[in-house]
């Protein structure tokens, strides 16, 4: 609504007992922001409301310390490290749960959360990459942070946050507890494994193995011992020394990898689910390219590649565009700043932008832009092949990976893990969405997102599953068609 009235300008917003405000609608005043981190950057503002969560963490920190966690998360986020996810871990958690859930489901002609399978999925991914751990999705921690964090995005809605607290935050306390405990727990486990390793080595006398440990310690593409590659927490004990930093900092980093990653999967399935011309074009590209037959598919990461799949990566880019999976950011000025519109923001000004708002601007996608359109990111060559075109949008016009020095250092990994999620899911399930009703917003008929700093499902998204048939020549057989012996749902 506000951008359909003031459309790029920007506008002040203020509110009793807060700094002075402004909202930012422009792609090239946005720009400008995301590329000044040295003076509009995450301020106090942002740090009072989300430190008892993050605290020390990247997604608060700045100066020397943000630095030092961006270099320990560049480390972690190699190409062997891309590759190891692709070929070696994803395969190995769909094989062992994913698929257990979906069979069940179809089995049983039941209904399914399918953001609590993406969940699930990444919670695990991302705790064996990162941490070298077993972290369960239902865990009381993971349960904790979602109610922490949900209860962090409340806070930016109320100023009166801190009196609301004091009566009723108990639940929101205890949240916290578990929460800063688990981060605990990631240290120490990964302390001590790092010294039986060290200790292994001493005691066999192996020279190879010390120095095959340091190459570990100073060389993120070398062989691994350990795990067999290069985990996160490795990357932040060597270059962060107080182990309370250190925990916060893991517990940033899982956030982010479990929590956007499967919200934004859950996005784009719900958007396909909702655009069956744009499912059959999705399945149509992932059956020609992986040659889909009744046997398992081997995905490696040159078949993930944009070139190799144009359309299913602008499928996912439209989703991300349409549901972005964090809808606002907000910074503050370190000192005076004049915005390239002649904006003038004093000391201590907050700079905010929607990102939600921002990816639906017809000045920026044209006259459709609320509509769902993956061809947007495309273009043919002469020979009339497909070709991705998402890379050519400035971070101003699509602001959903960051920019500037705070760009997203999972952006490849994100995408390489969404590649290959459509074509190991679309390959092997056909999914109904379950309309019941329920979480839906009466005027759109559109599902809703629940109160977060991120952009959960409400109620998470329900689906009927059955399996996918497909002909050994590749081609799609409509479930319509398929024998009467087959597991049918819904």
């Amino acid at each position: 609504m506000c951008q359909q009235i003031f459309g790029e300008r920007t506008f002040e917003i203020s509110v009793p007992s807060l700094p002075p405000g402004v909202v930012v609608n422009s792609p090239d005043v946005l720009e400008y922001v995301l590329r000044n981190e040295a003076s509009i950057t995450k301020g106090e503002f942002f740090r009072a409301r989300s430190w008892d969560l993050f605290g020390y963490g990247i997604i608060n920190a700045t100066g020397d310390l943000w630095r030092a966690q961006r270099k320990a998360g560049l480390k972690f986020f190699s190409g062997t490290n891309l590759e190891i996810m692709i070929e070696d871990v994803l395969p190995e958690v769909y094989q062992d749960a994913t698929i257990k859930t979906l069979r069940e489901a179809a089995e049983d002609r039941s209904v399914v959360d399918l953001q609590k399978v993406f969940h699930d999925l990444t919670t695990t991914v991302v705790g064996h990459m990162a941490y070298d751990m077993d972290i369960d999705a239902s865990s009381p921690f993971s349960k904790a942070f979602d109610h922490a964090s949900s209860q962090i995005g409340f806070r930016f809605q109320n100023p009166l946050f801190r009196l609301t607290e004091f009566f009723a935050g108990s639940s929101f306390r205890a949240s916290l507890v578990e929460v800063k405990r688990f981060g605990k727990q990631i240290v120490t486990e990964a302390r001590k494994r790092r010294a039986k390793e060290a200790f292994e080595s001493l005691v066999n006398n192996s020279h190879e193995e010390e120095d095959k440990f340091q190459q570990q310690r100073e060389d993120p593409n070398a062989d691994h011992i350990g795990p067999g590659f290069g985990t996160l927490i490795d990357s932040l004990i060597e270059s962060l020394a107080e182990p309370t930093i250190v925990a916060d900092a893991a517990l940033n980093f899982l956030s982010a990898g479990r929590d956007t990653t499967a919200q934004s999967f859950t996005w784009t399935f719900y958007a396909l689910l909702r655009n069956p011309e744009s499912l059959r074009q999705v399945q149509n590209e992932i059956d020609a390219v992986s040659n889909v037959n009744d046997k398992a598919i081997d995905i490696n990461v040159s078949q993930l590649q944009p070139g190799s799949l144009p359309y299913t990566t602008a499928v996912f880019y439209e989703s991300l565009r349409l549901y972005p999976p964090v809808p606002f950011e907000i910074k503050q000025t370190v000192q005076d700043v004049t915005l390239p519109d002649g904006t003038s923001l004093p000391t201590g000004a907050i700079v905010v932008w929607c990102i939600w708002a921002l990816n639906r601007s017809t000045a920026t996608f044209g006259p459709d832009a609320h509509e769902y359109r993956p061809d947007r990111w495309l273009e043919r060559d002469n020979d009339g092949r497909l070709h991705f075109t998402g890379n050519n949008r400035s971070v101003g016009e699509f602001p959903v990976f960051n920019g500037g020095p705070r760009s997203c250092l999972g952006k490849k990994m994100a995408e390489m893990m969404a590649s290959w999620v459509l074509v190991r899911f679309l390959a092997d399930w056909d999914f109904d969405e379950v309309n019941d009703g329920l979480n839906m917003d009466s005027d759109t008929g559109e599902r809703r997102s629940a109160n977060s700093l991120t952009l959960p499902m409400e109620g998470g998204l329900p689906v009927r599953v059955r399996k996918r048939k497909v002909r050994s020549s590749g081609e799609y057989v409509p479930p319509s068609v398929e024998a009467e012996d087959e597991i049918r749902i819904g």
